[in-house]
């Protein structure tokens, strides 16, 4: 008679995933930040000749989802139980954090002026430190505070509030909900472990987002108006589908997909203070495209936002790991310069 031993218990060691190098995190977060930021001229132009902000964000979004579907489809394969259990993140993901937070920063647009509609929407770093620090018990460094401070004194210059400003209190409402729209774009972004791959989450969260917006404009909610006419960049004309091919491509697919990456690679907290720089690079394109002059004020302003992005990352040298929203699974609209 023989007996066969019991198999040997067999134990599972889960380590957290290892993030890659700061400065590669940076460049991909820098990368982002200008692929989002080159949205402004582009969305302008079309604006321009009779476009409705809704239709250029429509076809905006649209485009993305569809660029991006095969490469998603390609990433999935095999993977189809990982989609399923994140489902609820890809949703959340496309209704909060691209659907709903283009649509909210038009509404405060509508009664703001540009300026203080986009300074509320870029607190979203802001309401990511006091999340971390409510829910998480982050309590943030004296020097991140300092960082926030000079970010958001930065922010205030750089897009020149002061100038032809126009506030409402509903438009302030509509600007806090664009901000929290952009604050889930950083936390949904920045989860790992059991987490989808950045282009099947930036690829499936741009298909619910195009089918959120499809049904607000079919309901008649986000008007839509859009013609054929030729666009203006640069001194120069170029047909219509020039702007939203690039709209589509630049300032949706690959920011999306990278602005993921970057949150992963930085954290939360980080990223979302590295990704105020899109609007020193909406600047720049501004300048290169459609002739406007940056300000000397915005100009300072950029230099703080600097220092801010240095204070905030020197902060989180001295701060304990990551939060779980940032590693574990518990846990971007066109104007002027540029919305997410």
């Amino acid at each position: 008679m023989t007996t066969t031993a019991p198999e040997a218990t067999q134990t599972t060691t889960t380590t957290a995933p290892r993030r890659p190098p700061f400065a590669i995190g940076l460049l991909v977060a820098l990368i982002s930040a200008a692929t989002f930021g080159s949205s402004g001229p582009f969305a302008a132009s079309l604006l321009a000749t009779g476009w409705s902000p809704g239709a250029i964000v429509l076809a905006r979004v649209a485009g993305a989802a569809l660029v991006l579907l095969i490469p998603t489809l390609l990433v999935l394969r095999g993977k189809w139980e990982l989609l399923r259990r994140n489902a609820g993140v890809v949703i959340a993901y496309g209704l909060v954090a691209i659907a709903g937070c283009q649509l909210a920063f038009f509404a405060a647009v509508d009664r703001l002026s540009v300026g203080v509609a986009l300074l509320l929407e870029y607190l979203a770093p802001v309401l990511i430190v006091g999340w971390l620090w409510a829910r998480h018990g982050h309590r943030p460094s004296p020097l991140t505070a300092i960082g926030v401070a000079l970010s958001v004194i930065g922010l205030a210059l750089v897009l020149d509030i002061f100038a032809g400003i126009k506030v409402d209190l509903v438009g302030v409402g509509f600007g806090l909900i664009a901000a929290i729209g952009l604050m889930t774009f950083f936390l949904l972004s920045s989860r790992s472990g059991d987490a989808l791959p950045p282009m099947a989450l930036a690829g499936g969260g741009l298909v619910v987002g195009a089918l959120g917006l499809g049904a607000t404009a079919a309901l008649g909610i986000l008007p839509m108006a859009a013609t054929t006419e030729p666009v203006v960049l640069a001194g120069y004309q170029a047909p219509w589908w020039f702007a939203i091919a690039e709209l589509a491509l630049v300032a949706a697919a690959l920011a999306y997909v990278t602005g993921i990456a970057a949150a992963r690679a930085l954290g939360a907290k980080v990223a979302s203070f590295v990704g105020l720089s899109e609007v020193l690079f909406a600047i720049l394109f501004a300048w290169l495209l459609v002739a406007q002059l940056p300000a000397p004020i915005q100009l300072i302003g950029g230099v703080l936002i600097v220092g801010g992005v240095i204070a905030v990352r020197l902060g989180e040298e001295g701060a304990p790991g990551p939060s779980p929203a940032e590693t574990g699974p518990a846990g971007s609209g066109d104007s002027e310069y540029a919305s997410r």
